[in-house]
């Protein structure tokens, strides 16, 4: 049988995509249009959090395709409310607004954070951010993130962001030092798109108390790291804290386009009404998958399993590449993790994939594993088996 092409034509050439077609799924693996099967170890970059066709969540999103998708929130949705309050409670934080993406609830928790500063009669208000940072693509988001490359050709940015290194307090307080237009610092708790860098655990209780002294906003992103994907439901919580600011989205709804800013009592009544707003957010499709998410992860216990399955994955890498000469460090928390090499290592996106192993490769240099949060030890062992190999051959070339 003749081979499908996977092409996309007219389509704007925005990705460095494989030539790979991907038309079905079903738990931690994928099919390809030939038929072709992936263990898939990316999960649509942290979103599948259930793995493909789950046997619970796909007969809920059947039942509210057929009773309605879309209303607009010119009117309440019950399963906003509903979902507000799950999220509420699991945070200890206090409201919710529901967005579609990481990089709108991102820019929502940016707006957040001047209109905090002008409430305060801060004219220029200002944000602290990280160096390798990434918090989205739109321009304002784009300044807010570290990396020069995916900035370039977008100038001029968005003033009002204050740049700093990962886990280094004096830095902090040196830029800071004497600026009264500071209003928030904003970070991931462990970078994703970054490489898989952790803020450590007193960094993190050093910068809640600042902010405190300061009376300024701590907004945590835990787009890519939250979600029960470090085996906490959000990655700060190792540290004890509370954020005043938490965008999320990714792993929210397994799949369908879902983002929250959830807010603590230091925010949660910044926005009135006319301040923000958006079209698809909070649609009844969206806060479906969300509440039936929540629910599926708490009756199967996955962050638990993510706990477990994660810490023996970097158990069998370390066993396989640790101490091999190239390999710079293992690293991660749960089911995130990263391997990164003292080179460039971008061709193993594909030759993994050739293999018939989904992952991907971020920051040049760093192998990044980011499966659904229902994958087995077993599966774990199999991701090694693959990709161990591909990582000696590709350091030995």
């Amino acid at each position: 049988m003749a081979q499908i092409e996977a092409a996309s034509p007219h389509t704007m050439n925005t990705y460095g995509r494989l030539p790979i077609a991907l038309e079905r799924g079903d738990g931690c693996y994928v099919w390809d249009v030939n038929g072709k099967r992936y263990l898939d170890a990316l999960a649509g970059i942290a979103v599948n959090t259930l793995g493909h066709n789950h046997p619970k969540l796909v007969p809920a999103l059947q039942d509210q395709v057929a009773k309605i998708i879309h209303t607009c929130n010119y009117y309440h949705v019950p399963n906003q409310e509903k979902l507000a309050a799950k999220l509420v409670e699991l945070s200890g934080m206090t409201n919710v607004f529901f967005g579609s993406t990481g990089l709108e609830a991102n820019e929502a928790a940016i707006k957040l954070a001047r209109k905090y500063g002008h409430n305060r009669g801060i004219e220029r208000p200002e944000i602290v951010v990280y160096e390798k940072a990434f918090h989205g693509r739109s321009i304002a988001t784009l300044s807010a993130t570290g990396n020069e490359k995916v900035q370039e050709g977008f100038g001029p940015l968005v003033e009002g962001f204050i740049r700093v290194p990962l886990n280094d307090l004096a830095a902090l307080k040196r830029a800071t030092e004497g600026n009264p237009n500071v209003v928030a610092v904003m970070f991931e708790t462990i970078q994703g798109e970054g490489g898989i860098n952790q803020m450590r655990i007193e960094y993190l209780q050093q910068v809640r108390q600042l902010c405190d002294q300061k009376d300024w906003l701590l907004i945590i992103d835990e787009v890519q790291c939250g979600m029960g994907r470090t085996g906490k439901w959000f990655a700060h919580q190792w540290a004890g804290i509370v954020p005043d600011v938490m965008p999320l989205a990714k792993g929210l709804g397994s799949g369908v386009p879902i983002a929250a800013v959830v807010a603590g009592p230091k925010a949660a009544n910044i926005f009135q009404p006319g301040n923000h707003g958006t079209t698809f957010g909070g649609n009844p499709l969206a806060m479906r998958a969300g509440v039936e998410t929540i629910r599926i992860m708490e009756e199967d216990q996955l962050l638990d399993n993510a706990l477990r399955v994660g810490a023996h994955l970097r158990g069998a890498l370390a066993r396989e590449l640790g101490g091999l000469k190239g390999v710079v460090e293992i690293r991660g928390q749960g089911l995130m993790i990263g391997i990164e090499l003292d080179r460039n290592c971008g061709v193993l996106t594909k030759r993994a994939a050739d293999a018939g192993l989904l992952i991907s490769v971020t920051a040049d240099t760093v192998i990044r594993l980011l499966p659904s949060l229902i994958m087995t030890e077993k599966l774990a062992d199999d991701v090694v088996a693959i990709l161990a190999p591909l990582v000696k051959a590709f350091l030995a070339e």
